[in-house]
């Protein structure tokens, strides 16, 4: 079981079973949705639990996805394609350790200027 929250606690979850090795998008609308580069892991729908559903707002970003974030506090949580059975979840939120390692980089050819990406993982251009 892995739970995690936001900064106020308002929005709390929990996750039955391992997670998957999250990435980290560097695409620009990751960038600003959470100040840097967005790390996650994908989580199949079925597996998580979230209380305080309430104080989530939801925002539309694409045609495809919306980013959920807690009303309360701000914090960037979820990155939601409801057409699939998964959601990701920010590597941030989790509470202790999580048992995972970084995999790769995607969307590096948007990354900020500010940082280099030098840990030796797979970079996606895309």
């Amino acid at each position: 079981m892995h739970k995690g929250s936001c900064l106020c606690g308002a929005v709390t979850f929990e996750i039955e079973g391992d997670l998957s090795a999250p990435d980290a998008c560097h695409c620009s609308k990751c960038r600003k949705h959470s100040g840097h580069f967005f790390a996650s892991t994908d989580v199949a729908r079925e597996r998580l639990a979230i209380k305080g559903t309430e104080n989530i707002t939801w925002f539309q970003s694409s045609e495809k996805v919306r980013r959920g974030f807690c009303a309360t506090c701000g914090s960037s949580l979820f990155w939601d394609p409801p057409h699939k059975d998964w959601i990701a979840i920010a590597m941030g939120a989790f509470d202790g350790p999580t048992g995972t390692r970084l995999n790769k980089h995607i969307f590096v050819a948007d990354k900020g200027d500010y940082y280099d990406i030098a840990d030796g993982l797979p970079q996606n251009q895309q």
